[in-house]
């Protein structure tokens, strides 16, 4: 059994509004999308691209609610920008999260990234780092969980589709070549399932590295079509291949079952972006709330 008091749920904000494509979900309001997040059941989330800047104003509506923030997403260079660079805003947005109480940041890197790039495949185009970049980026990877760590963060690596570290083997090089102290695994279940990967797999490997976990499901009969059409990433995401828990081709029951046995401990993040229009948020958040009920009894 999982530990209740160890486990905390939320859910993303990016099914309300979406970050790469903000007009999708444009109709929809922060404080709409809070408010309904908590009436689904979550007590926290991650920041959207229409949360108030003001941390005060923010923690004010959250506190409100009785939500809090998980975590945040921060987009690393790491691979193709100095160093000094992407360290200058990692600090600012550690300073942001510090206020609203958080411990987690979710590092992407994006350098020659094609996620948010409309006209270009996320299969055809997709990056692959030289060694040089590799070393690049697990040194500054190494550098960035330090100085979080020191602040009592942890530094949770996103894998993402369309980015140099997509695969399992991608993702098994970045872990492999990093500190197991300092950097640890934003581990995303709809991302590796994309990817034609076994989310499994990493879960046996790394189970000491998890810091932070994505439920995000996958439509087959759309992940199929996204596959053979090559499309990119925004157009999958548009056209549905993601969903909640619960309603995709995902074996939660193992990857629960999977978490449960190493003792995971923190946020379990529904993280399912999809358009609005075609998946209502509040409906979606529900239906996502009583699947992990269902599952775990949480």
């Amino acid at each position: 059994m999982f530990h209740k008091d160890k486990i905390k749920l939320g859910i993303a904000p990016i099914g309300w509004t979406n970050d790469d494509m903000p007009a999708l979900g444009g109709e929809n309001t922060f404080e709409q999308c809070i408010s309904e997040m908590a009436l689904a059941g979550f007590t926290g989330c991650e920041v959207g691209n229409k949360y108030p800047k003001d941390t005060k104003v923010l923690k004010a509506a959250l506190d409100l609610r009785g939500m809090s923030i998980a975590s945040k997403w921060f987009s690393s260079f790491l691979a193709t920008k100095p160093y000094e660079e992407t360290e200058k805003e990692f600090i600012k947005e550690l300073d942001y999260l510090e206020v609203l109480g958080a411990n987690r940041i979710n590092v992407s890197e994006q350098s020659y990234s094609v996620q948010g790039n409309e006209a270009l495949s996320i299969f055809d185009n997709k990056v692959y780092f030289t060694d040089e970049e590799w070393n690049k980026l697990c040194d500054g990877l190494n550098k960035l969980g330090k100085l979080a760590a020191a602040r009592g963060f942890k530094v949770c690596f996103h894998h993402h589709m369309g980015t140099g570290v997509q695969t399992i083997a991608e993702t098994e090089r970045l872990m492999d070549n990093t500190d197991k102290d300092y950097v640890f695994l934003c581990y995303d279940t709809g991302h590796f399932t994309f990817s034609g990967e076994d989310p499994l797999y990493i879960l046996r490997k790394y189970p000491e590295r998890i810091g932070h976990v994505h439920l995000k499901d996958v439509r087959e009969d759309v992940l199929k079509k996204a596959t053979e059409g090559k499309w990119s990433f925004l157009k999958s995401v548009r056209e549905g291949t993601f969903t909640v828990p619960g309603d995709g081709c995902v074996d939660f029951k193992s990857i629960f079952a999977e978490l449960e046995k190493f003792g995971y401990e923190g946020w379990l993040l529904v993280e399912a972006e999809q358009d609005p229009a075609k998946a209502n948020p509040f409906q979606y958040a529900k239906m996502a709330r009583n699947y992990i009920r269902q599952m775990i009894n949480i």
